[in-house]
């Protein structure tokens, strides 16, 4: 699975002129499900994410993860983290997971995450949304597993 977090003050996804979901401060996520992930694959992402230091401690070291700050977090499907831009100009998706296997692992790696504790809300998989959010830092990650 990918992920591309974001460490913001707030956050919010709408579709169709309607606010869907929402964070204060806490995380951003954009998930992609890949070719060949499992529930495994969305479990251990969502424990790295809930355990990773990127917030300030009382220094301004990024030392404490969401859980020691009480953060919340929305997270959003994103498909195009898949993009292949190796040839030519358009961007092939054949690396994500087929929409119905991307959907039930996007709920696994949700759920996994607020089994940590973490309050989530999330956009509408495979819906056309508009996101906002205000980043802090900036504090932008890209994950992998």
């Amino acid at each position: 699975m990918r992920a591309l977090l974001q460490r913001v003050s707030k956050s919010s996804v709408w579709t169709d002129g309607a606010l869907i979901g929402q964070s204060g401060p806490g995380l951003m996520i954009l998930v992609c499900a890949m070719h060949g992930d499992g529930p495994e694959k969305a479990a251990q992402l969502a424990q790295k994410i809930a355990k990773l230091r990127i917030f300030k401690d009382e220094v301004g070291k990024m030392n404490r993860s969401i859980l020691d700050v009480g953060g919340s977090a929305l997270v959003v499907s994103q498909f195009t983290l898949a993009a292949d831009t190796t040839r030519g100009n358009r961007p092939g998706f054949s690396d994500a997971a087929p929409a119905a296997e991307g959907e039930r692992l996007f709920n696994a790696f949700v759920s996994n995450l607020a089994d940590h504790g973490i309050p989530v809300e999330t956009g509408a998989f495979g819906a056309d949304m508009s996101v906002e959010l205000v980043n802090d830092g900036p504090v932008t990650i890209w994950m992998e597993n």
